[in-house]
């Protein structure tokens, strides 16, 4: 699969519709800075599309990873105060800072490996 994650892919994982593009341009923003993030948290692990590295493809997990965290950061600027309503009957809920699931996928935060300096 070719890097970087396409918007089609971010809105498929966050159930919007290809027709509805009133957001495509904010969900961009959010996935460019998603992939940029992980390029960077991940330099020198993956091949970012480079077609002359040696290195490993990016694996599925970390695509995930990457499509997730957009995902979050696209609902917390929703919601700066961390709050989501989930209707009448459900109240509010809280749209955590930090996903363990999200950095368990991609390694990073408590999941990120020890680094020798």
């Amino acid at each position: 699969m070719s890097w970087p994650p396409e918007l089609t892919e971010l809105k498929t994982d966050l159930d919007v519709r290809d027709s509805d593009t009133r957001n495509d341009s904010r969900l961009q923003l959010d996935l460019d800075a998603a992939t940029a993030f992980v390029e960077r948290v991940h330099a020198g692990a993956y091949s970012f599309g480079d077609q002359l590295s040696t290195l490993p493809e990016v694996p599925a997990d970390v695509r995930l990873g990457t499509l997730r965290l957009a995902g979050r950061w696209g609902t917390r600027r929703r919601s700066p105060d961390g709050l989501v309503t989930a209707g009448p009957d459900l109240g509010n809920s809280r749209v955590p800072a930090i996903d363990a699931d999200i950095a368990r996928l991609l390694r990073i935060d408590r999941f990120r490996s020890s680094v020798i300096a």
